[in-house]
């Protein structure tokens, strides 16, 4: 099956559904997430709701299309729990600086099950709680089916979205997340500020005068009033390197590729460092 999401954390949110799904149910709901059958789709405390074009069948005297709703929801993680993780990821950088950047830690399914045996990603089938207006009985039916691709993709855009589903609202986790030293700290080079232009007589610089101390000793006009300490604090560890281009993500607004910009742009900096 072609991958359906691009971001490697949707692609293994398709991946746990096919583990415990029937693959012809699958199969149909990509359709219906394909072609525009979803005409309505929210999320409210952490459930999916959403209203799916059904199918027109003469032969079961439907001729009319029907709207169907379906109800999605993941287990939640018990609060207790919630704050046991919170604290772990806001003692790790590369935790707190991806989350930041609105993306998911390659290895954060592998940590919440090393330290707390937790899931954030669907594990089986008994961690989502469905329900279909249709006549369908089987479940997941290709109404839900298509739903399920629909959040895979919407995981792509926004994975604070899975900690929503899992009970953690996302302005939640940003506030704990921020409240942290690190959080702080890279929030700093996370955040511009927009200065408005002043008008100036001249792009260059004017001299100006500036009066002196002519009492001022020869050691303290080399050494200084203080001395500086010999142990200066290294900063070098809360630099993120290329964050104008990792602000955005793998995929921003203006990047329409199946690569990821992020990948792209590390190979051509690359390439550019090697012709220097």
């Amino acid at each position: 099956m072609n991958k359906f999401s691009k971001t490697w954390w949707g692609q293994l949110f398709i991946e746990a559904l096919e583990s415990f799904t029937d693959s012809g149910r699958l199969s149909r709901g990509r359709s219906y997430a394909n072609n525009g059958k979803i005409k309505q789709y929210k999320v409210t405390k952490g459930k999916i709701t959403a209203k799916v074009r059904g199918s027109v069948n003469p032969y079961f005297g439907v001729y009319k299309e029907p709207l169907y709703k379906t109800e999605i929801s993941l287990t939640p993680i018990s609060q207790e729990d919630w704050q046991r993780a919170i604290a772990l990821l806001s003692s790790r950088a590369s935790f707190v600086s991806k989350l930041l950047m609105n993306e998911m830690p390659d290895n954060i399914e592998k940590t919440f099950y090393q330290e707390f045996k937790l899931h954030l990603l669907p594990y089986d089938s008994d961690d989502f709680q469905t329900h279909c207006s249709c006549p369908d009985w089987s479940n997941p039916c290709k109404h839900i089916a298509g739903v399920y691709y629909l959040i895979a993709s919407e995981i792509d855009r926004d994975p604070f979205l899975l900690f929503e589903l899992r009970g953690l609202p996302r302005e939640k986790l940003h506030e704990e997340l921020m409240k942290s030293t690190l959080g702080q700290i890279l929030s700093q080079g996370l955040t511009t500020e927009n200065l408005a232009p002043e008008p100036v007589e001249s792009y260059y610089t004017k001299p100006t005068l500036v009066t002196t101390n002519n009492k001022i000793s020869q050691k303290e006009f080399w050494q200084g009033q203080k001395r500086i300490s010999e142990h200066l604090p290294d900063n070098s560890s809360n630099a993120i390197p290329a964050i104008v281009v990792k602000k955005a993500g793998d995929y921003p607004q203006f990047w329409h590729q199946d690569s990821s910009f992020i990948e792209v742009m590390s190979d051509f900096y690359t390439r550019v460092r090697k012709t220097i």
